[in-house]
C-alpha cells in the first residue's frame, strides 16, 4: 500500500510539472504573438511530412520558414528593395565627386580653368531638344573636373557619349600642356622594332636556298604624331561619371581605313576583341578611337566667319595643310533665321581625313637613300617599266577645303544650336552624305 501511494504521488508530481511546463510553452510572445508549443508542433509536423536529409543541420532554417509562413499574411505588400552590389559600388564612387578635398587654389581655379561652362552648354542643348539631362551633365562636369585635377591638361571638354551593349562610354577630349604629354609606344611599333632587331641579328647559312616570292606588300602608312592630324587631341573614356578615366591610344591610318569598312556594336569593354571581316588591327579601344577620329573630322561645323586661320600658316594656296585655327575677334554673329534656313552660313573648321587615313598626305613612293643599295637600285630600275608606281602612293591628295560654306548636295544638317555672338558650342551636330572620312 505504501509503495502504491508513493508511485501515485510521483505520477501526480510529474503531471503537475508537465502541465506547468505546457502552460509555460503556451505563453504567447509579446512581439510575434506566437507560442512555443504551437511552433514546435508545426515544426515537428513539417519534419514528419518532408523528412529532409540531415534534419539536424537544417532544423533552424525550417523553423525560420515556419515563422515566416505565419507572418507572411500580416506583412505589408510594400517592401524595401535592397541595393545591388553594382549600384552600391557606383554610388560610393559618385559620392566622391561631390566632396571637395582642397580649397587652397580656389581663386586661381576660378580665373583659369581648362573646362568650359557645362551648364551653359547643357542649356543650349536642351533648347535644341538634345542632351543628356541636367543631372547627368552635372555629374559629368564633376567627373571632368576630377580628370583635370589629376592630369596636366590645358583644355578639356565633353566630346560625347557612346552607347554600348553592356555599358556606355563617356568620352572627354583633352589637350595637354606644352611638354607635359608623354610619348607612348603602340604594340605595332614594338612589333616592328622587334622584327627589325631579329632580322639584323639573324644569320642563316643555306646550302640550297628555296625560291623566294617577289611579291612586295604595299607600304605601311605611318601614323601622325601627337598634336597633329587625327592625333591632335587625346581622348579619355569612363563607363559612368565617378569611375576611373582611361586614356585611349593613338590611332593609326590602318585602323581608320579598317573602321571605314566594318560596322560593329560597342560592348563597353575596352579590351574586347573586334571580330570582323576585313580584320581590324586592334581591340575595342582602338576601334573606339578610330571612330572618334572619323566623327570629329566629319561632323564639326561652325558659323561662317567664327573661326579664322593663324597668320603664320600662310595663304590657302600653300601646299602645307593648316592644322590650327583661332576665334575671329571681328565676328559679329549671324541672325538666327539666316543660320537656320541656309547651309551656306555653316562651314567645316577641322581637317578632313584623306583616303590614306591621315589628315596630311605623305609620299610613300619616296624612300630615304640609306634604304637603297647598289643591287636594289639596279633591280628597281629594271622593274620600273613593267611595274609603275601606283598613283595613290605618289599623287598628293587634299581634303575638302576648310572654312568653306557647306553644300546642300553634300551635307545634311541634323541639328544645330544657333548662336548669335554667343560662341560656337563645338559639338558634333551634323552628318556628311559623302564619304570624306
Amino acid at each position: 500500500m505504501e509503495t502504491q501511494d508513493a508511485n501515485q504521488g510521483v505520477d501526480n508530481q510529474r503531471q503537475q510539472a508537465a502541465a506547468s511546463f505546457k502552460a509555460f510553452m503556451l505563453k504567447n510572445s509579446t512581439k510575434s504573438n506566437l507560442n512555443l508549443y504551437d511552433h514546435l508542433a508545426r515544426l515537428l509536423t513539417k519534419v514528419m511530412d518532408e523528412r529532409p536529409q540531415n534534419v539536424v543541420d537544417v532544423i533552424e532554417d525550417m523553423s525560420r520558414g515556419v515563422k515566416r509562413g505565419l507572418l507572411q499574411d500580416n506583412q505589408s505588400t510594400l517592401r524595401d528593395m535592397p541595393l545591388t552590389p553594382a549600384a552600391q559600388h557606383l554610388a560610393d564612387q559618385q559620392r566622391l565627386l561631390f566632396s571637395r578635398v582642397e580649397e587652397v587654389d580656389q581663386e586661381e581655379e576660378l580665373v583659369e580653368t581648362p573646362l568650359p561652362n557645362v551648364s551653359e552648354i547643357g542649356y543650349y542643348m536642351e533648347q535644341a531638344g538634345v542632351g543628356l539631362g541636367r543631372e547627368e551633365m552635372q555629374r559629368i562636369f564633376l567627373a571632368l573636373k576630377q580628370l583635370v585635377e589629376s592630369q596636366p591638361l590645358q583644355r578639356c571638354r565633353l566630346w560625347g557619349k557612346i552607347l554600348g551593349t553592356k555599358s556606355n562610354y563617356v568620352v572627354a577630349e583633352a589637350e595637354y600642356r606644352e611638354g607635359e604629354e608623354e610619348e607612348e609606344q603602340t604594340p605595332e611599333d614594338e612589333e616592328r622594332e622587334t622584327r627589325d632587331d631579329y632580322e639584323e641579328n639573324e644569320v642563316v647559312e643555306e646550302i640550297d636556298p628555296l625560291p623566294r616570292s617577289t611579291y612586295k606588300s604595299p607600304p605601311v602608312v605611318p601614323k601622325e604624331a601627337n598634336r597633329t592630324g587625327v592625333n591632335k587631341f587625346g581622348y579619355y573614356v569612363c563607363k559612368e561619371p565617378g569611375l576611373p578615366w582611361v586614356k585611349l591610344p593613338l590611332v593609326s591610318p590602318a585602323q581608320i581605313n579598317a573602321a571605314r569598312q566594318i560596322r560593329k556594336f560597342f560592348t563597353g569593354q575596352l579590351d574586347a576583341p573586334i571580330v570582323s571581316y576585313p580584320s581590324f588591327p586592334g581591340n575595342e579601344a582602338n576601334y573606339l578611337r578610330a571612330q572618334i577620329a572619323r566623327i570629329s573630322a566629319g561632323t564639326q561645323v561652325s558659323p561662317l566667319g567664327f573661326y579664322q586661320f593663324g597668320e603664320e600658316e600662310g595663304d590657302e594656296e600653300d601646299e602645307a595643310p593648316r592644322d590650327s585655327y583661332e576665334r575671329n575677334p571681328d565676328f559679329e554673329g549671324i541672325p538666327v533665321p539666316e543660320m537656320a534656313e541656309s547651309l551656306s552660313n555653316w562651314v567645316h573648321h577641322v581637317q578632313h581625313i584623306l583616303q590614306q587615313g591621315r589628315c596630311t598626305w605623305v609620299n610613300l613612293a619616296a624612300k630615304p637613300e640609306d634604304e637603297f643599295d647598289e643591287e636594289g637600285d639596279a633591280e628597281e630600275k629594271e622593274e620600273e617599266p613593267d611595274e609603275p608606281e601606283p598613283e595613290k602612293y605618289s599623287t598628293p591628295l587634299r581634303g575638302v577645303p576648310r572654312c568653306r560654306p557647306l553644300s546642300p548636295l553634300s551635307m545634311q544638317l541634323l541639328c544645330c544650336v544657333p548662336t548669335s555672338g554667343q560662341g560656337h558650342m563645338h559639338m558634333p551636330v551634323e552628318r556628311s552624305l559623302r564619304t570624306y572620312t
